[in-house]
């Protein structure tokens, strides 16, 4: 009995590693192709006798984004849907730009887990672990050095000079997809209660309504 115990324990503890990201290719390689309209978790495969080297190639990298916006930060991605052979690869990578002083918002990321590399410039960054304990880790990062998120935790990034900085963020799933929190929060459609948010954050309802109308 208890050697059954264990190898059910055994068993728990492998399928929850396995889930903790995407499902693992059956074959060489499963291209995606967004003209086939069948619901699959991801995206339906390419016939792979047409399947050619720009199927697993993305350019673009090299170019700067376009920080001039209110937070001041630009990020540039390479998932399944910019670089199709990603599907079922279980990895994407992105590009952030940030204005000097700029800021990637408090945001989480569903699906992956990140590795954030920085290029140019220095990064304060962040994340806060889950409750009870919302315990804030965080570290001035500077070119070369390198920083973790881990997956489905608020996270955020931060210029923290007085010139341009840019970073290359690696993400372990095809599809990491992206919860800007404030977005979420203020910005959704149709909007959240005010009377959910000012009990939540403890604001007035004028402050709660002047937020959604940002964003």
């Amino acid at each position: 009995m208890a050697i059954k115990i264990t190898i059910l324990g055994l068993l728990a503890m492998s399928l929850s590693l396995v889930l903790a990201s995407d499902l693992s290719p059956l074959q060489d390689f499963c291209v995606a192709d967004p003209t086939i309209q069948v619901h699959v978790n991801g995206i339906a495969c390419k016939d792979p006798k047409i399947v050619g080297a720009n199927d697993f190639t993305f350019s673009g990298l090299h170019i700067a984004g376009n920080t001039s916006n209110p937070i001041g930060s630009s990020v540039t991605p390479v998932t399944v849907f910019q670089l199709p052979g990603l599907n079922t690869l279980g990895i994407s990578l992105v590009r952030i730009d940030y204005a000097p002083w700029g800021t990637n918002p408090p945001h989480t990321h569903p699906r992956a887990s990140e590795i954030l590399t920085v290029l140019e410039g220095s990064l304060e960054v962040g994340f806060v672990t889950s409750s009870p304990e919302n315990r804030h880790i965080t570290k001035v990062l500077k070119k070369g050095d390198v920083f973790a998120f881990p997956i489905g935790l608020v996270h955020y990034q931060r210029n923290a000079g007085s010139g341009n900085a840019v970073a290359i963020a690696a993400l372990s799933s095809q599809n990491p997809g992206v919860i800007t929190v404030a977005n979420a929060v203020f910005g959704s459609v149709p909007n959240i209660s005010s009377n959910v948010l000012s009990r939540a954050f403890q604001l007035d309802k004028g402050v709660v309504n002047y937020l959604q109308t940002q964003f």
